[in-house]
This record gives C-alpha cells, sequence and structure tokens, in this order.
C-alpha cells in the first residue's frame, strides 16, 4: 500500500456527514472517520483509503504514488485553501462571522471523480438524497466493474455513452428526461469535457446539454471546478438559511461575499442541512 500524510486545518464532521448524505452504495464507505472507494490513478482502479482527521489526512491506496495521494486530497478536501484569508474576508459580516467563527476549520468537499460527482448530481435534481443514492447505486450496479476491495469502479464515460437513454431510463428507474441529461453528460464526457479543476470552459459547455440549468452548472462549478465564487443561486437549502423566497434575492445578498461565495454556501450549507 502506498501512503501519504497531508497536515491542514480541516473540520472532518461535516465533510463526513456530508459524504455519508451522498455515497452511492457498493462504490463509497464510511467507516468512523475513514471513507473507503476507488479512484483511478492513470487509468487504473485503485482502492484508496483516506482518514479524516482535525489536523490531518491520512491516505492509503493499493496503487499510485505519495504524490498521487497528495494530489487527491488537495482535490478531493479543499485542502489548499487559505482559510486566513476566508476569515479575514467574513469576519465582520453579520450572517457568516458567526458561522466561520464556530466553524473555522471548515473546507469546500470537492469529489475524487468529476463525472461521478455529476451522474450524481443529475440523479439528485428534484428528489431526496436517499432516492439519489438508490438511482446512483442502480447505475453504478449495471454499468461499473469490479473493483480492488470489494467495492464497485464507476463505471467510464466512455461506458454510459455506449448506453442510450432508453436503456438508462429502464435500468436505473427515472424519467425518461433524466436518463437523456445522464447519456448529454456521457456523451460529452467520452467526447473530451473534463470535469475537474482549472477545466476551461466547462461550465458553458455544461450549460449547453440538455437538463443542465444554472443550479446543477454551479453546483458542479463549486464541487467539482474548484470555483470559489461559485454558488448555486437557486438552492432552496440556501434560500431557507438566508430567509429569502427568490434566487434573485440570494443573489443579491451574496454580492457581498465576492470572490468567496462558495465558501459562504458551504457554510451556510453546514449550519442549515446538517445536524452535527
Amino acid at each position: 500500500m502506498t501512503t501519504a500524510l497531508v497536515q491542514r486545518p480541516f473540520d472532518p464532521a461535516p465533510a463526513l456527514a456530508s459524504i455519508v448524505a451522498h455515497a452511492v452504495p457498493g462504490v463509497e464507505t464510511v467507516d468512523g472517520s475513514t471513507v473507503r472507494r476507488v479512484v483511478r490513478f492513470g487509468g487504473e482502479p485503485a482502492l484508496v483509503e483516506a482518514t479524516l482527521l482535525p489536523d490531518r489526512i491520512e491516505l492509503r491506496g493499493s496503487a499510485g504514488t505519495p504524490e498521487d495521494l497528495v494530489a487527491l486530497a488537495h482535490s478531493w478536501f479543499g485542502l489548499g485553501d487559505d482559510l486566513d484569508a476566508v476569515h479575514h474576508a467574513f469576519e465582520a459580516d453579520p450572517v457568516l462571522g458567526p458561522l466561520v467563527r464556530a466553524r473555522s476549520r471548515l473546507r469546500i468537499l470537492g469529489h475524487p471523480d468529476g463525472f461521478e460527482a455529476a451522474m450524481a448530481t443529475v440523479l439528485g435534481q428534484q428528489v431526496s438524497l436517499a432516492a439519489a443514492r438508490t438511482f446512483g447505486g442502480r447505475l453504478a450496479a449495471a454499468y461499473g466493474t469490479p473493483g480492488p476491495g470489494g467495492l464497485i469502479a464507476y463505471p467510464t464515460p466512455d461506458r454510459l455513452a455506449r448506453a442510450d437513454a432508453v436503456e438508462l431510463q429502464s435500468v436505473v428507474r427515472i424519467t425518461h428526461a433524466r436518463a437523456r441529461t445522464l447519456h448529454a453528460v456521457a456523451d460529452a464526457c467520452a467526447r473530451g469535457l473534463t470535469l475537474a479543476p482549472g477545466s476551461p470552459d466547462a461550465r458553458t459547455r455544461l450549460l449547453e446539454l440538455p437538463g443542465i440549468g444554472p443550479w446543477t452548472a454551479d453546483y458542479l462549478a463549486l464541487r467539482v471546478l474548484g470555483d470559489r465564487d461559485a454558488m448555486p443561486m437557486g438552492d432552496l437549502v440556501l434560500r431557507r438559511a438566508l430567509a429569502v423566497r427568490t434566487a434573485t434575492e440570494v443573489t443579491r445578498l451574496a454580492e457581498q461575499w465576492r470572490p468567496l461565495r462558495a465558501f459562504a454556501a458551504v457554510h451556510l450549507w453546514t449550519a442549515t442541512a446538517y445536524t452535527l
């Protein structure tokens, strides 16, 4: 096993709560403070275990180099961000100041597989988290491959692009419109769309696909593309947290939080959506 240790201030509780809430059956497991899943290094599947602690993240991989694991930790758990800058930006804000002081180590949770995150986000549109996990489990079981550690290696864009929307609808048991969006995202990624931090024009290209609106594109920009000013303005939890009714009102309030609106969103989500 390859091992790596990254020492950074970190708040494991909300990260673990979010991973548990979104974990696809068979693909990702959480045991205490340790997350287990399959990650591809150079196209080859490896079992990765990440143990999340308040001052460090410990990683073990069945393949890959220590440098691979460190890079994964940075993108997955937002370890490259300067939390001092976040605190300085929000310390005087009447809404975010108390939240940042209460959770000074909170970071933005990314995802080890941008394509998987996009599929999960589409499957989670307008349904409960439990339903989204069920749909995701069906998709992974039908199109994924056996991976190390008894887990499923999530299906690749090429594999899902070869399945048409009617087949996806039948297998996953979702609406045809949702299946059409899944297939469109898979086809775009199979043709070269990369969903990872720094990918040029990824948000614009996502919005060109059927069934991808501003909420989905902005959520993926925040979670996958590394855009620290992304904020899904129409998000129901954000509207509830800010006690407003419309996306327009969220946009107006959030203007003062540029260029760190993603951190504002994550603090509001954590304070509102999770009991920690």
